[in-house]
């Protein structure tokens, strides 16, 4: 039976200088990506690292805000920027939190403002935390973020919430999926606001145009590839 790999992207040192250049002649930062199982229900955080530079950005850090914190600060890491995919209690609980601590912006889209400001759509009375939340820039879906040294696209894939979006790394093929695509699965619909056939559509006419070797951060669970889902998630079939 077939299972999704728990892809390993390795930092790699001393990259010949051709090599740091894509198809175009784009400089490409050397990428490392870590993993932090926070909050309450264990939502995969991601610090997505500029090994030449030090320099950031965290993805939805939703819970143990201090503890992400504490180790940016501890390794020398530069944050530039809070990026949240969408805005349900479990991905941006903490994000004010660590955004505060280094005095960066947080970013989501536009269309997710309203998502974020709903104790309702974002689920944080349902965890009995009622709260709002806000970002510093709504982006609109096909921006591209000038952010750590990478080139961010800025993908619009409603379904799980209103105005959810993906993350693309342009160069390295590396996706922020948030909710919207996991290992052999999407994400939930039956939250106010969610759309299962709104998500088939963003999955299927957005991120599976994507090269098949994008590596997938999703926002639960284990890694995957843009490949291995058209082939074998049975959702999107």
């Amino acid at each position: 039976a077939k299972s999704c790999a728990r892809l390993k992207v390795y930092l790699r040192l001393n990259v010949p200088q051709a090599d740091k250049y894509n198809e175009t002649g784009v400089y490409m930062a050397d990428l490392r990506i870590e993993e932090y199982n926070v909050g309450d229900i264990g939502t995969n955080c991601y610090f997505i690292v500029n090994a030449d530079t030090k320099e950031m950005v965290i993805i939805d850090p939703g819970g143990d805000g201090a503890d992400l914190i504490r180790r940016i600060k501890e390794r020398g890491l530069k944050l530039q920027a809070v990026l949240l995919t969408h805005g349900h209690y479990d991905h941006a609980h903490h994000a004010r939190m660590v955004a505060d601590a280094f005095g960066v912006p947080v970013y989501a889209s536009e269309k997710e403002e309203a998502t974020m400001h709903d104790i309702q759509k974002n689920v944080s009375a349902m965890f009995g935390n009622p709260e709002t939340y806000d970002a510093d820039v709504y982006a609109k879906g096909g921006d591209v973020l000038d952010l750590a040294g990478f080139k961010i696209k800025v993908i619009s894939t409603p379904g799980h919430t209103e105005g959810g979006c993906c993350y693309y790394f342009d160069g390295n093929k590396v996706l922020a999926s948030g909710d919207t695509l996991f290992c052999g699965s999407v994400g939930r619909t039956d939250f106010k606001g969610g759309s299962m056939s709104e998500l088939v559509r963003s999955v299927k006419e957005k991120l599976f145009l994507l090269p098949n070797d994008t590596a997938v951060l999703p926002g639960h669970e284990a890694r995957t590839t843009i490949g291995y889902e058209k082939q074998y998630n049975m959702y999107l079939a």
